[in-house]
């Protein structure tokens, strides 16, 4: 895969300081909605991780499969090696998926591993 991607951003890497740490920037988005998913707090071990983002607890996105429940956030495009970046920034309890947004598009997004 080449090129740009969208990365569906619905916790800390909306924070201007995460995105400065992540991505050596700051990221333009529009906003969109993930269905049938959920937030859960998640406590995060992660010294670094919690530095970066100034919380100890993270929202964390998790599937129900009803459609009624919308995560709120926002879509931004990114370079294939910053997608790797915010890889290496997410906990191992999160995984890095593909879903379609409320909007129809395609992204990437990352979830509580079930």
């Amino acid at each position: 895969m080449t090129g740009p991607v969208r990365l569906f951003a619905y916790g800390t890497l909306q924070q201007s300081n995460v995105q400065l740490a992540t991505f050596g920037r700051l990221l333009k988005g529009e906003p969109d909605a993930l269905r049938g998913y959920t937030l859960t707090p998640l406590a995060i071990s992660d010294a670094y991780v919690v530095q970066t983002s100034g919380l100890a607890v993270h929202n964390a996105a998790h599937s129900t499969g009803d459609p009624a429940d919308v995560v709120s956030g926002t879509v931004y495009m990114v370079a294939q090696a910053e997608l790797s970046r915010a890889d290496d920034y997410e906990v191992q309890e999160m995984e890095r998926v593909e879903v379609a947004l409320a909007s129809g598009r395609r992204s990437y997004v990352y979830v509580r591993q079930v």
